[in-house]
């Protein structure tokens, strides 16, 4: 492969130890003047963007489906006759599998070829969805759900590596802006599209929708893609040993993570179980990884800094996504009593936002520094937590209007600059396995997000409960006046005693304002998240333009 540089000034140099070559030519964002293959100099066929565009509608149901099923849970819990506790597993099957296929796509994609795994994998994906239509009992739908959160596992990380190799510089910034927007948008529309789809057919319609555009998707890029070819060679030192370890590992761990709070953690015999497991694989894993020739995946990936930071920022940008994305949904069913259909009326507002915001993200990652954008975009994101935490129990769409919009402002400025800085600075021929590893990441930030928000609820939920109770004395003239106030009202209502019917109103009050509190503090502990994040920034090395040749 030929490489054209330029002078290097002085002070310039290679970074042996990252495989990285260093900039050449400090420049801001994407103008950066990183060494380009002269082959891949020219502007993207049609072809090639048919395809991409392709790939990205399956990246939109694949995310989408994680989070499209959580406004219509009880539909799909009556249609499947499961308990309350049981009916957690429709999405927690769909995630466990996802995370377990995401850093195995890598190697995958390497045996199989990018083509032949998306294909596949979307095909997979489609079929399951179409199954879980079909699901009469809560033991098929979780199986149908851990195929197509295994397919859309695969699906994900292998856009990466077309998008990085058939595009450059200023193509890169454009196709990164569609991508983003709508890696954003699935995670934020999946509430509302279920709760339109649901409350106006059915809840099946929430798979069935992606037949359709699945097969549509299979085939555009079974004829538009093909970057590179199967190296069946790989199949005869495949890892299996390593693949079990981590599908153990990872799938104990989102186990644990996701049923964890519900069961108070560590007291529960299982996740007690399931913790020990993922923490004995992990450590026969990462023995097996750093000492095999050919591991399942490779991670001294993240021994490159800015990849390394990257994903970091990229696990911080998931815990945002997905812990707002069921912090609001969950704030205004429980608080405001909304419909599925309101609920997703009201947080649309952040997705308009990101699509509004989209065709200036990339003229601010063509003309500013990629740290400086990420760094604004951390800290919107702080601000719009900031501005979310002083939630009522009236607040609604008007209330909650600015810092949706200021959430999505954020959320776009931080998704460009992240993946350039993290896959910019890999090597080409270590893309694949990249890919996989920093799309774990996103997963894993928005798995430890929903965990840790679960039990930091329930903890301050009790702990403002008891503050508010120590103040809720019958003895008190003011809580008197409210008790016989409010008898008398039920008095005319109520045949049975309307005492007590008034004390039961006083405490469903009381746990409202708890919970209002709650929801306060955790969306401060997101808030907290993004401060911190931001405090690394000065680590961040001015990224490339485009992923490095193997010969540098």
């Amino acid at each position: 492969m030929t490489w054209t540089r330029t002078s290097p000034p002085p002070g310039a140099r290679v970074d042996r130890r990252a495989n990285v070559a260093a900039p050449l030519k400090p420049a801001p964002g994407l103008a950066l003047a990183a060494a380009t293959p002269v082959a891949q100099a020219s502007a993207p066929s049609l072809r090639d963007w048919i395809g991409v565009l392709a790939m990205v509608v399956g990246l939109f149901m694949a995310i989408m489906d994680v989070q499209i099923v959580t406004s219509s849970l009880t539909q799909i819990q009556g249609g499947l006759s499961a308990s309350p506790d049981e009916i957690a597993w429709v999405q927690t099957a769909y995630l466990i599998a996802d995370v377990v296929m995401v850093p195995l796509s890598g190697m995958l994609s390497r045996l199989l070829s990018t083509r032949v795994l998306f294909v596949t994998a979307t095909i997979g994906f489609t079929a399951a969805s179409a199954l879980c239509a079909t699901a009469t009992t809560l033991g098929q739908m979780i199986i149908y759900r851990s195929i197509q959160g295994f397919s859309g596992g695969a699906m994900t990380p292998a856009v990466f590596p077309v998008v990085y190799t058939k595009f450059r510089q200023p193509h890169l910034a454009s196709i990164m802006v569609i991508i983003s927007a709508i890696l954003n948008l699935s995670a934020t529309l999946g509430p509302t599209i279920g709760g339109y789809l649901t409350d106006t057919f059915s809840w099946h319609w929430l798979f069935l929708v992606n037949i359709v555009p699945g097969i549509f998707v299979a085939g555009v890029v079974w004829l538009s893609i093909d970057i590179d070819k199967p190296e069946l060679s790989l199949w005869r030192h495949f890892d299996l040993c390593g693949l079990v370890l981590m599908a153990v590992f990872l799938g104990c761990f989102e186990y644990a993570l996701e049923e964890g709070p519900r069961w108070d953690w560590l007291s529960d015999d299982t996740i007690l179980a399931a913790v020990v497991v993922s923490g004995t694989a992990s450590a026969l894993f990462f023995w097996r990884v750093l000492t095999y020739h050919h591991p399942i995946v490779d991670l001294r990936a993240f021994t490159n800094r800015n990849f390394a930071l990257g994903s970091f920022y990229t696990f911080v940008v998931g815990t945002g996504i997905y812990g707002t994305t069921y912090l609001v949904p969950l704030f205004l069913a429980q608080v405001r009593g909304f419909s599925s259909l309101q609920i997703g009326e009201t947080v649309v507002v952040a997705g308009l936002a990101q699509m509004a915001m989209s065709p200036f993200s990339a003229k601010l990652a063509r003309n500013m520094d990629l740290r400086l954008m990420l760094g604004i975009g951390i800290g919107l994101f702080a601000v719009s937590m900031y501005l979310n935490a002083g939630l009522t129990n009236q607040a609604g769409y008007v209330e909650l209007f600015v810092p949706q919009v200021v959430r999505g402002v954020a959320l776009m400025m931080c998704y460009i600059p992240a993946n350039l800085i993290a896959l910019s600075s890999v090597r080409q021929d270590k893309l694949k396995n990249a890919a996989g590893l920093y799309n774990l990441t996103r997963d894993l930030g928005g798995a430890i997000a929903l965990a840790t928000i679960g039990t930091v609820m329930n903890d301050r939920l009790h702990f403002h409960w008891t503050r508010l109770i120590e103040d809720i004395n019958p003895a008190r003239p003011a809580v008197q006046d409210f008790l016989d106030m409010q008898s008398r009202r039920l008095d005319s209502l109520l045949s049975g005693d309307s005492g007590r019917a008034a004390i039961k109103l006083l405490a469903n009050l009381v746990q409202r304002e708890a919970l209002v509190l709650t929801y306060n503090d955790a969306i401060m502990l997101l808030g907290s998240l993004f401060i911190a994040a931001l405090l690394l920034m000065p680590l961040v090395r001015r990224p490339r333009a485009t992923p490095s040749s193997p010969g540098h």
